[in-house]
């Protein structure tokens, strides 16, 4: 009956995606930004559910079942990051991107204040082809952790069967099938995180018996704070912060701004936005909580199939289903609109003249190239899908961050300073990694931080690279 269920609300999901095709206009625009046409709650529904869907049903639950209520810090830090940013980002973002000309994150740096940059687009483009091709790997992945435990599946079918679904979404409606499959998921998953929370209690024996039997499982489980000094602790926090200040560093995300209809409508998006993200978030930790208590820890069991394992034990053959496919839909719908920002690189940020390369035959072409290099390192990473995704969103937010918030602000960055933040807040990053520091503080911190201070020792040095303009209202 799970199997049945499963498979038959991922039909209903893959229609939901294909019908998109009705909407086609049949360009290139609409199947990589859906002709910029998308209303507020739904943007704001799509940007929160591509945001997170593997990262927060798949990796977030593993954390909290392995370390307990002090995750709480990482979704506190994230959505207030990520709230900060929006009041000084999000509205010049929208008014720099409704040029024509803009159809892709390298696209819409490059070209904020009308230049052209084409030296500083093709570093975009590059990055983002390949950060955004190892996070779609780390969604496949994480979809594949359903079918392990609904049909007892070797990691690569669920892989292999989600890259074939992404395909299609993909050559059906491009963005707009992402952003319409989005939304019903995430109807479904919110719905189902809450039967997974009250089953979880009921099985638990009530909610102050599920209480106590947390706090039995150590001694720090239910502590709001890691254990650690009071440095250590802000510094955690510190970390968390700067990831959510990281999400305007997401191409996949920041096309969803992108795309929002009307520019009226921003602050009723980004109450969407933050309402959905604050559910879905508190319901994570609620559910990781609870799934230690059901079956608790053993040496040789994923914590990221906390969500799935915990379905089965609480919920209806049916809905377990129904829950497990919106699951690996969520995935999926977040690994095609990776790809297909990387496939809005690939055909717009390498040339300055158009071509065939502007084509929305090209744009499918390369969508299934760069699908095949996902599934690739998704059959032979080892990684978490928590470590695959944080990594990812880490380089992402390090290299481009600090450039839109300086661009934000009303700063003109000359093209080589520009390239030169880039290339500083990568470096950060992965130094902070390679000296093993990135338990410290979340390595996306000192990579924005060396971004910023390269722009302002530029600024100094050489005066003439950087001049202050208005400030885009």
């Amino acid at each position: 009956m799970i199997t049945t269920s499963f498979l038959l609300s991922l039909a209903i999901f893959l229609i939901i995606g294909m019908s998109s095709l009705l909407k086609s206009r049949n360009t290139q625009e609409d199947y990589l930004v859906a002709g910029k046409s998308i209303p507020a709650w739904l943007s704001g529904l799509s940007a929160v559910a591509t945001n997170n869907s593997g990262f927060m049903f798949i990796g977030m639950i593993g954390l909290t079942y392995a370390t307990g209520l002090s995750s709480i810090w990482l979704m506190i830090g994230w959505i207030l990051g990520d709230l900060l940013a929006s009041f000084y980002i999000l509205r010049p973002l929208h008014a720099a991107s409704r040029s024509n000309k803009i159809n892709s994150y390298g696209g819409l740096l490059s070209q904020w204040n009308g230049d052209s940059n084409f030296q500083l687009r093709r570093l975009i483009g590059v990055l983002t082809i390949v950060f955004l091709t190892l996070y779609a790997a780390a969604q496949l992945k994480a979809g594949s952790k359903a079918t392990e435990v609904l049909m007892d599946w070797e990691p690569s079918w669920g892989i292999l069967t989600g890259a074939v679904i992404v395909l299609l979404y993909s050559a059906a409606g491009g963005l707009r099938a992402s952003i319409w499959t989005d939304a019903a998921q995430s109807l479904v998953m919110l719905v189902g995180m809450g039967l997974l929370i009250m089953g979880g209690i009921e099985l638990a024996g009530g909610w102050e018996t599920a209480l106590l039997k947390m706090d039995n499982v150590d001694g720090h489980y239910l502590d709001w704070f890691p254990d650690t000094s009071t440095l250590g602790v802000v510094l955690f926090i510190l970390g968390w912060l700067f990831g959510g200040i990281a999400v305007f560093g997401q191409p996949h995300i920041v096309i969803r701004f992108i795309c929002l209809e009307n520019p009226q409508h921003i602050n009723r998006m980004r109450f969407y936005y933050y309402s959905w993200f604050t559910l879905f978030y508190g319901a994570t930790i609620a559910v990781g909580l609870l799934s230690r208590i059901a079956f608790p820890e053993q040496a040789d069991f994923d914590a990221e199939l906390a969500l799935p394992t915990l379905a089965m034990f609480v919920l209806p053959d049916a809905m377990t289903g129904l829950v497990l496919a919106a699951l690996f839909a969520a995935t999926l719908s977040t690994a095609d609109s990776l790809i297909l920002s990387c496939s809005a690189s690939v055909t717009r940020d390498f040339t300055s003249k158009p071509g065939k390369l502007h084509s929305l035959w090209a744009a499918k072409l390369t969508t299934i190239s760069i699908l095949s290099i996902a599934v690739i390192i998704a059959l032979t990473g080892a990684d978490s899908v928590f470590k695959l995704v944080l990594d990812a969103w880490g380089l992402l937010g390090s290299a481009f961050t600090p450039l839109v918030l300086l661009l934000a602000l009303g700063k003109r960055v000359q093209q080589t300073l520009a390239i030169g933040m880039i290339v500083m807040g990568v470096g950060g990053f992965l130094l902070w990694q390679q000296l093993g520091l990135g338990g410290l503080i979340y390595s996306v911190a000192p990579g924005i931080l060396a971004g910023l201070l390269t722009y302002f020792i530029g600024r100094a040095w050489f005066p003439s690279v950087s001049k202050t303009t208005r400030r885009i209202s």
